[in-house]
């Protein structure tokens, strides 16, 4: 009812991996649990956009808890989903620090330096799959919330993320749709390969996270995953989403064909050593509003992360990015047009202790550096701006399902 190859959304990872999850028989329904919780610290002392010190440090909680549950129907097979997350409430400030991070709206202007929180609903939709011939099955996915066939598998469901409290500065080149308002998805697969195509609503939620942000479908994207051997997982995607990203005030959100490229490696031993492995490419062209004139603007990101579980007890995770971010997504309103190329780099570790109720309490740290141009070393005190974070989580407990 869950095989291993699904991710986020209708994408795909590799099949050899770590199943996390609480599994359950209920009134019929095969029914999978999910879940984390990250209590973290953040200190990003070379942010210099905000005034008070006490800006610079910040306290918070990421957080969102999935239910997903199927039974046969027919000759295919019906499933239902849900995926809620408290961010509203536990993230503050219009989002968790997070130096060069951009994207959405709070208080009437655009995000920077800080990564947004989710919405209370991250997914509400269905699925029915169905065999059509021999290993040929085909599958529809449609909801209220969910993630389009569009980019890898998302940041907070990616094993290369593992262990990360932290979101990528790529996300808005890559995965930012996985919160759709609105949305349905039509897919082939055979155990090898699988083709998508979806409609569904582009826009970015509003700053209320609360509600459903409905919206007409009238964004398109397109998928093609191929997994030539369980250890990894090609795609390649593209879309067009109306009013998607947005903008400096007044000027209404503006429309982005989004191009992206992936590769996942996973590789999981029988002594319990697991690791992820995803590089991806993504390329955003749209119009930019600027405020004395708009213009057209096609701007590259490339995100490298892995993630290293030893023993079930010990996690080693790093990530690197480098992408094109227009000067007033950053508000560096005065350089007009132009396009900085920035870059983040992580590392982290985790300590994971004895599950309890098969709940993992883990505890972890990581530094960070931010890298910017000369043009802007000025806001971030100095071309390179260093970041730390220490954090407690807790997730389900992981378990292979190698030999099973």
């Amino acid at each position: 009812m869950f095989p291993m190859r699904e991710g986020s959304g209708t994408s795909w990872v590799p099949e050899e991996t770590l199943m996390s999850g609480v599994a359950r028989r209920w009134a019929g329904w095969d029914v999978m649990l999910h879940g984390v919780a990250t209590f973290q610290f953040v200190f990003e002392p070379n942010d210099r956009h905000r005034t008070g010190g006490m800006d610079r440090i910040q306290p918070s909680s990421t957080n969102w808890f999935m239910a997903m549950a199927r039974r046969p129907a027919g000759a295919g097979r019906v499933g239902l989903r849900a995926a809620l997350s408290a961010e509203p409430w536990t993230v503050a400030d219009c989002g968790f620090l997070n130096l060069l991070a951009t994207g959405e709206m709070c208080d009437g202007d655009t995000i920077h330096d800080r990564q947004h929180p989710h919405d209370l609903f991250m997914e509400l939709a269905a699925d029915y799959d169905r065999a059509l011939r021999g290993p040929l099955r085909w599958q529809v996915y449609a909801g209220l919330a969910g993630e389009p066939a569009l980019g890898p598998s998302s940041f907070p469901h990616r094993p290369s993320a593992f262990g990360n409290p932290v979101a990528p500065i790529t996300h808005h080149w890559l995965d930012s749709s996985h919160i759709s308002f609105g949305l349905v998805t039509a897919g082939l697969y055979e155990p090898r390969w699988k083709a998508e195509i979806s409609v569904f609503n582009g826009r970015e939620p509003d700053q209320n996270r609360g509600d459903l942000d409905l919206a007409p479908l009238d964004s398109v994207s397109g998928r093609l995953s191929w997994m030539p051997t369980p250890r990894l997982v090609l795609q390649i995607s593209g879309g067009h989403l109306n009013d998607a990203e947005a903008q400096f005030p007044p000027q209404t959100a503006s429309d982005v064909t989004r191009t992206t490229t992936s590769a996942t490696y996973h590789r999981l031993s029988r002594d319990g050593t697991f690791w992820a492995t995803t590089v991806a490419y993504g390329v955003n062209a749209g119009r930019e509003f600027l405020p004395e004139r708009a213009v057209d603007m096609t701007t590259h990101a490339v995100l490298l992360e892995s993630a290293l579980t030893v023993a079930e007890r010990h996690t080693w995770y790093g990530r690197a990015e480098v992408v094109g971010k227009p000067a007033h997504e950053l508000h560096a309103h005065e350089f007009g047009a132009q396009v900085f190329t920035v870059a983040k780099v992580e590392g982290g570790y985790v300590r994971h202790f004895r599950a309890w109720r098969q709940i993992l309490p883990s505890v972890g740290g990581f530094v960070s550096a931010s890298v910017v141009p000369t043009a802007l070393a000025p806001r971030y005190s100095g071309r390179i701006s260093p970041g730390f974070g220490a954090f407690l989580e807790l997730s389900p407990k992981r378990h292979s399902m190698m030999g099973e």
